[in-house]
């Protein structure tokens, strides 16, 4: 798989994910394998449970190549989900747990899902939703209440009879991922078993991860991260994965020493929150040796390393299309204010707009090419015409900006694409639109995000009132909350009576950008108007 080799290197007929759990829960039986919340599982006990989930779910009728949309955070049956429904060669699509209305009934309608397993929010959140989802047949309930005619996971997965023997394939698709549009509705990524295998190789490498190490986490399980860079990772190893529930800065580090961690992951926000909290005995007091945090800048590397003692790893860039475009291993050559070298089965390059070639230390698009089949995506579910358009000039375009040095360390400058990044999620700026048109007094808005300071973005509306309407604030908020997940509310309002375009209708938001935050705008922390952390599903 250029130069990504399993090790051990186990006979693989099919390395699909399937199969790498059962040459575990062969050799390495009562090995522990994975922790989240208060169920664990040794590699064997996740290879009998999740063949009863297979089973359970044949017996619903669902089969190789059916959508099953899964909606609930953080929680163990996520796994025997991810590994059951592998191993029937049913296609997992995963949702994040904060989406409702129309967030919601595109992805799940779009993805033409049969099933959807949810939590008892989730289903309240979907109840009002299916009398406009034809496709979905089947609901099952994770806890005891659920949609009308949900049947229970634990009813599913006691069913009776052996899983059944599907035939899969590494170019099956393992999931459909949903990221953020940009010009558009969000669209379904298609990641084949064999992609999710790669990235899992890729990562492994990367940290130089062990048989004897422990993953540890708290990144939702509906992310690529958690799914194919931590526990796909952790398989092709035969090593333990340990994903918390929930994050809580204040008690990471003590639970990273209880579970015995060696490697941590998470986002840039992880790594402020963590830097925020108290000095503490704990701050020190664990085997973590590194932790992959991004993005993270170099002066904020050194003073983590410095209060809690693991390398901190930042040196890869990619999408859920191509996760690890670049990245360099841990134990170097490395460039820390770097996104690492291009991988090794990629050809990586910068373009300009005209899709010509840059020269070193040029800033243009990052773009790729595969050299390997399952080196990226399958293309976008149901949509071939976007698929052909990210990849015009027989380059993959990213959509981001970067440049490469003399060295070939290339570095991530600024977004492309009109995307806001908050709160560890990617947040449609057209999608976020959309919804707030849905306001009868809104005759117009734009969305762009606000520098935070940090490492992510604030989201401002700029909203443009119906004739003879007015917008009150504490009304407005109401209506955004029933309408949008929490992390792609606005915490600014700019109301305007005009929103500037250029000749072709395009709202020009760097005008926008360009306009100070003075007492005209709505700030909605400082109204006290804000969504409680126990109210957000």
């Amino acid at each position: 798989m250029n130069g990504l080799v399993l090790q051990p290197a186990p006979s693989f007929s099919r390395p699909v994910i399937g199969e790498l759990l059962r040459f575990h829960a062969k050799h390495r039986p009562d090995k522990p394998f994975l922790t989240c919340g208060a169920a664990s599982y040794t590699y064997r006990e996740m290879d009998e449970r999740s063949d009863r989930v297979a089973a359970g779910f044949a017996g619903l009728g669902v089969g190789q190549g059916d959508r099953v949309a899964i909606l609930c955070p953080n929680r163990y049956e996520i796994f025997e989900l991810l590994f059951g429904l592998a191993k029937l060669g049913a296609v997992q699509v995963p949702l994040n747990a904060y989406l409702r209305g129309e967030f919601l009934r595109h992805q799940v309608a779009d993805s033409g899902a049969v099933a959807l397993v949810t939590d008892a929010a989730g289903g309240d959140a979907v109840a009002p939703l299916l009398a406009a989802l034809p496709d979905l047949r089947v609901l099952v309930a994770l806890d005891e209440s659920g949609p009308g005619r949900a049947v229970s996971f634990a009813q599913v997965r006691e069913a009776a009879g052996p899983a059944p023997d599907v035939e899969v394939q590494p170019a099956d698709l393992m999931s459909i991922l949903y990221t953020s549009g940009t010009t558009g509705l969000p669209k379904g990524c298609m990641l084949p078993h064999g992609y999710y295998v790669r990235v899992g190789e890729l990562m492994a490498t990367s940290m130089e991860q062990r048989e004897d190490d422990v993953l540890f986490t708290a990144l939702p399980a509906f992310h690529a991260v958690t799914r194919m860079m931590v526990t796909t990772a952790a398989l092709t190893r035969g090593s333990g994965v340990v994903v918390e529930e929930q994050f809580h800065a204040s008690t990471f580090m003590a639970r990273a020493a209880e579970v015995g961690a060696t490697l941590a992951y998470g986002v840039g926000t992880t790594g402020v929150a963590l830097l925020g909290t108290p000095p503490s005995p704990a701050d020190r007091a664990h085997s973590l040796r590194t932790f992959m945090i991004g993005p993270f800048t170099s002066a904020q590397q050194e003073q983590f390393t410095a209060r809690f003692g693991p390398d901190v790893w930042v040196e890869i860039f990619g999408q859920t299309e191509c996760v690890g475009i670049t990245w360099s291993p841990v134990a170097g050559p490395r460039n820390r204010a770097s996104v690492g070298r291009q991988s090794l089965d990629l050809e990586v390059t910068v373009l300009d707009d005209d899709g010509s070639p840059l020269p070193d230390g040029a800033v243009g698009e990052i773009c790729l090419r595969p050299r390997h089949r399952f080196a990226m995506f399958a293309g976008y579910w149901r949509n071939p015409q976007a698929t052909v358009d990210a990849t015009a000039g027989l380059w993959y375009h990213t959509g981001d900006y970067g440049k490469r040095d003399s060295d070939g360390f290339y570095t991530f400058v600024d977004r492309k694409k009109d995307a806001i990044r908050r709160r560890g999620e990617n947040i449609s700026s057209y999608e976020l639109e959309m919804a707030i048109l849905r306001h009868e007094a809104v005759a117009d808005v734009a969305i762009h995000g606000v520098p935070s300071g940090s490492t992510e973005d604030i989201v401002m509306a700029v909203v443009v009132p119906a004739a003879g309407c007015e917008l009150d604030p504490a009304a407005f908020f109401a209506f955004l909350r029933e309408v949008l997940p929490y992390f792609a509310m606005p915490r600014f309002v700019r109301i305007v009576g005009e929103i500037p375009r250029n000749a072709t209708l395009r709202i020009m938001k760097f005008k926008l950008r360009e306009l100070p935050i003075d007492d005209a705008v709505w700030d909605f922390e400082k109204m006290g108007l804000v969504i409680p952390a126990d109210a957000r599903r």
